[in-house]
């Protein structure tokens, strides 16, 4: 997502709310649109715990199956 395209649009807004939800669990306030005011460590926790979470998301699937 380093271009700012997303391959699904019709998950663009979901995309949203998550990296909200990444956000605010490691303490960093975002606006909706530019956010051009991070810092890389901040952008870097946010985005380190949107993968987190992604690979616990997948982990729990395959229990399940």
């Amino acid at each position: 997502m380093a271009s700012g395209k997303t391959l699904v649009p019709e998950a663009k807004e979901a995309l949203d709310r998550f990296k909200m939800e990444a956000a605010s669990e490691v303490g960093v306030n975002l606006s909706q649109g530019y956010n051009g005011n991070l810092t890389s460590r901040q952008a870097g926790s946010i985005g380190g715990q949107m993968v987190k979470k992604m690979i616990e998301s997948y982990e729990n699937s395959l229990k399940t199956k």
